[in-house]
């Protein structure tokens, strides 16, 4: 068989511009190296805990480019973009010589350009370095960089420079921003419809764009089909499904999620391609649509911030600054999670947890909610009314005021912000001031983030935990002592858990506390199951008030919605701890029937002998019994002072029977920290913490 004339053509000129583009190439490849280090320049990209996009910022010349390897890929996109673009890519070293004498054959036949010899390293090298002018000088050169391109890098490197160069229309770049742009998802598993159509539209991207020329679009996908079922690649039956299935029509927008926590992340590396968080996509996804939609319902002016963390942990899953970050009348810019506002009654757990751990009272106690002027602060109740004679658990799920101040007042202002303390929250007093009992009502100021913080103690048994910023591993259990006992912390979150949810939400097995700050400019609530805490905070960024704002009307709903929408499941709250009852009124010792106090501000205080007093075990001692239940002895508790009887609690847990002895003895259930009370015939108590070996 002869060679024609045509043929005997077109083999020298490919032969040519094989020889001159590696002419002189061991010189060229020193002196001017391809531009493989700008290359690298791609979108900044935020992911959540598991690596997926959250939120994605343009390269300085406004394009979508994420970086994209060939793992990031569905390895049936890789066949048909490499069948498709350069069928010996994995045998050539840069030039495809068989593809260039086929396309100069073809030019000297048909006077024009028919198919084209670029391989997918040459394109690369054009992606890199672009030229605005098509000429033979630019074809040379595109051919030496890909020669270049080849002696430096892998098969794989050299496609994922392509997956993330490669043009899809606008300001597409690369085929995981088409993918998410055209498809809303990541390119991983792509259908083979959608992987034939990213595969024809790098050719003429604008041209082909799907939301404006569908139809050329459409056209170009069907060719690149037909052309795989030639080839092998896929099916006849699976190309002809694929081509019945819809091209999208319009551009979606790619993740934008965590706006407050993505730009913090980018000022603390702002070189960093990718910064990974604690957030978890789903949650703050969720968690975004309940503060948007909430905030809409609330009206114009209002935003919402919002945390979700994880109580043993301390991880934050979630979090929302503002309802919408680019909503200038609501102050989206602002991160209304770290700003201090007053957090209204949602301290009010806290002092009731201190009067559990005091063996003050019981959730049955009986306590006034009447007038009462304490040295000349007389709290009022939200809805300026009162109940009179409620139990302890009524009055917290009713939030009255008046019976969480006469708590407050006898267990001190001062001890409840040692324990804010322990738990690493110091909340902002009014400049020169002391702690008052204007505490328990909101007369501090606390962020949302300390807020959640101390919930996360409540939700821990009672063993505070560090919330973590979202980006840095600094989240974990704070060493040292409790927030609240563990008893102390399960008989709160009994009481909260009972409160019935807002109108409209359905019981979700959390406990949750509302605040309203005063003046209406604050509405929170708080909320947690066995293993997530939840804190929501509505308000106007500019601490204006907005008429008929509460946390049970605002906030709560919130709560309850970002529950739901979070897509995780609710995790029961812990079982009751040893020593931790509910003892019914009657059951109650005389002393904690009752919770009253006298004008001098002790708890039904005598005159004629001084208030009981633990002389041992001393406060904090650590005392060694024994090694196990079986071989631990007894340890003998000693008082003075006091009348009696005596009732002795260890643990919130009463002891068998009252005592008229001032020397008695408790086995401890196990090792670790107790607290020990005794309380006397006029209920007057005191209280040490000892550590059992």
């Amino acid at each position: 068989m002869s060679i024609g004339p045509k043929l005997l053509i077109a083999i020298p000129v490919g032969l040519l511009l094989t020889g001159l583009s590696i002419f002189g190439l061991e010189k060229a490849d020193r002196a001017f190296p391809p531009p493989l280090e700008a290359a690298g320049v791609v979108s900044r990209e935020v992911l959540d805990a598991d690596g997926q996009l959250l939120r994605a910022f343009a390269t300085s010349g406004g394009l979508w480019r994420l970086k994209t390897s060939v793992d990031d890929v569905d390895p049936q996109f890789l066949r048909m973009l490499v069948a498709y673009e350069d069928q010996r890519f994995y045998e050539h070293g840069g030039i495809d010589v068989l593809a260039l004498g086929r396309a100069a054959l073809q030019f000297v036949t048909n006077g024009r350009i028919v198919s084209g010899a670029s391989t997918l390293s040459m394109q690369v090298a054009r992606l890199i370095e672009p030229r605005e002018q098509r000429s033979i000088t630019a074809k040379l050169l595109q051919i030496a960089r890909a020669v270049q391109i080849e002696r430096r890098l892998s098969k794989d490197q050299i496609l994922d420079l392509y997956l993330s160069h490669a043009p899809y229309g606008g300001n597409l770049e690369g085929v995981r921003a088409a993918s998410l742009a055209w498809f809303g998802k990541e390119p991983k598993r792509l259908s083979v419809g959608e992987a034939a159509l990213l595969v024809a539209l790098p050719q003429l991207p604008e041209k082909r764009r799907p939301d404006r020329n569908h139809a050329a679009a459409e056209t170009a996908r069907q060719r690149v089909l037909t052309r795989m079922a030639v080839a092998d690649v896929i099916g006849e039956g699976e190309a002809e499904r694929a081509a019945i299935t819809a091209v999208p029509t319009r551009r979606l927008q790619l993740p934008a999620h965590a706006a407050h926590l993505a730009g913090l992340a980018l000022r603390r590396q702002p070189t960093a391609e990718k910064h990974q968080t604690t957030l978890r996509r789903t949650v703050q996804r969720g968690l975004e649509a309940v503060a948007r939609d909430g905030a809409a319902k609330l009206g114009p002016r209002v935003s919402v911030a919002m945390i979700m963390a994880d109580a043993r942990t301390g991880e934050i899953i979630g979090e929302v600054g503002s309802a919408d970050y680019f909503d200038a009348s609501r102050s989206g810019w602002i991160d209304m999670t770290r700003v201090t506002r007053s957090p209204g009654s949602t301290l009010k757990p806290f002092i009731y947890g201190l009067a559990f751990e005091e063996g003050l009272v019981s959730q049955e106690t009986i306590i006034e909610d009447r007038p009462a002027d304490f040295f000349g602060y007389r709290p009022r109740n939200f809805d300026m009314s009162y109940q009179g004679d409620v139990s302890v658990r009524q009055a917290l799920q009713l939030s009255l005021n008046v019976p969480a101040i006469r708590l407050l007042d006898v267990v001190g202002p001062a001890r409840l912000m040692v324990r804010f303390r322990r738990a690493e929250v110091k909340p902002v007093l009014p400049a020169g001031e002391a702690p008052g009992l204007a505490i328990g009502l909101g007369g501090v100021g606390l962020t949302l983030r300390d807020l959640v913080q101390l919930y996360a103690g409540l939700a821990n048994r009672g063993f505070p935990v560090r919330l973590g910023d979202g980006i840095t591993g600094t989240a974990g259990p704070i060493d040292g002592e409790p927030l609240l006992s563990s008893v102390s912390a399960w008989h709160v979150s009994d009481m909260l858990s009972a409160v019935l949810p807002p109108a409209g939400s359905r019981q979700r097995g959390i406990a949750y506390k509302t605040g309203t700050s005063y003046g209406y400019r604050d509405a929170w609530s708080v909320g947690y199951d066995g293993r997530y805490v939840l804190g929501v905070w509505v308000g106007r960024p500019d601490n204006g008030a907005v008429p008929g704002l509460t946390g049970y009307g605002a906030a709560a709903p919130i709560l309850f919605e970002g529950f739901a929408k979070s897509g995780l499941p609710i995790t029961p709250l812990p079982d009751a701890p040893s020593g931790a009852l509910r003892i019914s009124q009657t059951e109650l010792p005389i002393s904690q029937r009752r919770f009253s106090m006298t004008a001098s501000g002790l708890v039904n205080a005598s005159a004629r002998e001084p208030a009981p007093q633990i002389v041992f075990p001393p406060e904090g001692a650590r005392v060694e019994l024994g090694t196990g239940l079986s071989t631990m002895s007894p340890l003998t508790l000693k008082l003075q002072g006091g009348r009696a009887p005596f009732r002795w609690l260890a643990n919130g847990k009463p002891l068998p029977d009252p005592t008229r002895r001032r020397t008695t003895q408790w086995q401890p259930d196990g090792a670790g920290y107790s607290i020990l009370t005794v309380i006397d015939a006029v209920g007057r108590a005191a209280s040490v913490r000892v550590f059992i070996e």
